[in-house]
């Protein structure tokens, strides 16, 4: 299997890390600059290792025509981009298909290629309180232990291109995969057991001290949001921009890391004071990551979200079998 990785983060090179550790050949293609990741070593290794690394700086026409290039020859590729990127640089699934039918071309977004939100920003902690993952029961949310949303959806993106081939050996065609992280969590959220706890807690429990405007902060009607801000200079100038912090606006991320705690505290209490739904709005329409902290019921009420991860065209689930209704038999096909 010949695949094109040009995502970055976790989610994609997630996903073409299990493929590579089934053998396949990954080509992994890092922006000038590299893989923002590689700032975490100890999380771009394992999920990068035995991947050959290039860097192409695909606003650039002659690097753009190599990705083209390998793309025409690649099995799978793999990117995680906002809807719409891929194709303004050249590299969207029509012109790849174009020259290459048989391509599986899997793509990890936030919310879908053709969601409302799609192009809203957004991290992990986002996409897990879209589904109700932070707080499946309602109560106050709490920070996730694992990027679950960011794994969750590399495994699915992973399962999808293994059974995307199987059937390409059928057809001869080839597929776009629509992986939306938000609907791999909600799936998980809709078939968890009601075991989340309703105990009070300090709703500050779950702030980051070392990356100021990341994590969840409760809002002026006892509600909360969670708010996505790693090191993108624009996201925490947004941010502060709509809470009344312009003064913070300019700070670097090491000035911010270093003034964790306090940043993060004025950024609580800017949050403290304003309504869940008018700040989401507000923050949404400057282009910060922004999510309110929905609950199971609030998920399936805001988004009628699919009973699969991937958004394809499947037939209706079947039912329940009883145990070994089916013994003596073999594979349907």
């Amino acid at each position: 299997m010949r695949v094109l990785d040009v995502s970055i983060w976790r989610p994609g090179p997630y996903a073409t890390s299990l493929l590579t550790a089934l053998g396949a050949d990954v080509v992994k293609v890092e922006p000038p600059g590299g893989d923002p990741m590689r700032h975490y070593d100890g999380l771009f290794g394992p999920i990068n290792a035995g991947k050959h690394s290039l860097v192409l700086d695909l606003k650039d026409r002659g690097d753009r025509e190599r990705a083209l290039e390998l793309a025409a020859d690649a099995d799978v590729l793999v990117e995680g981009f906002r809807p719409g990127v891929m194709a303004r640089l050249g590299l969207g699934y029509k012109t790849v298909r174009a020259l290459n039918p048989g391509i599986v071309y899997c793509s990890i977004t936030g919310y879908g290629q053709e969601d409302p939100r799609a192009s809203v920003p957004g991290h992990d902690v986002n996409y897990q309180a879209w589904a109700g993952a932070l707080a499946p029961e309602g109560g106050p949310a709490r920070m996730p232990p694992l990027p679950t949303a960011d794994l969750a959806s590399g495994l699915s993106a992973a399962f999808g291109i293994c059974a995307a081939l199987l059937g390409r050996r059928s057809t001869g065609a080839g597929v776009h995969l629509d992986v939306s992280m938000t609907d791999v969590m909600a799936t998980w959220t809709g078939s968890a057991p009601p075991e989340a706890s309703r105990a009070a807690e300090d709703r500050t429990a779950g702030l980051a001290p070392t990356v100021p405007g990341y994590g969840l902060f409760a809002t002026a009607e006892g509600k909360q949001v969670a708010l996505g801000v790693v090191n993108e200079p624009d996201f925490w100038e947004g941010l502060c921009g709509v809470l009344g912090l312009e003064a913070l606006g300019g700070l670097a991320f090491d000035e911010r890391t270093r003034r964790g705690p306090e940043l993060q505290h004025a950024v609580a209490g800017a949050v403290a004071i304003r309504g869940r739904d008018e700040l989401v709005a507000a923050l949404t329409a400057v282009d910060v990551p922004v999510s309110p902290v929905l609950d199971r019921a609030e998920m399936v009420a805001t988004t009628p979200f699919p009973p699969f991860p991937i958004r394809l065209p499947l037939p209706p689930s079947g039912r329940v079998p009883e145990p070994d209704e089916h013994r003596g038999r073999g594979f349907s096909g």
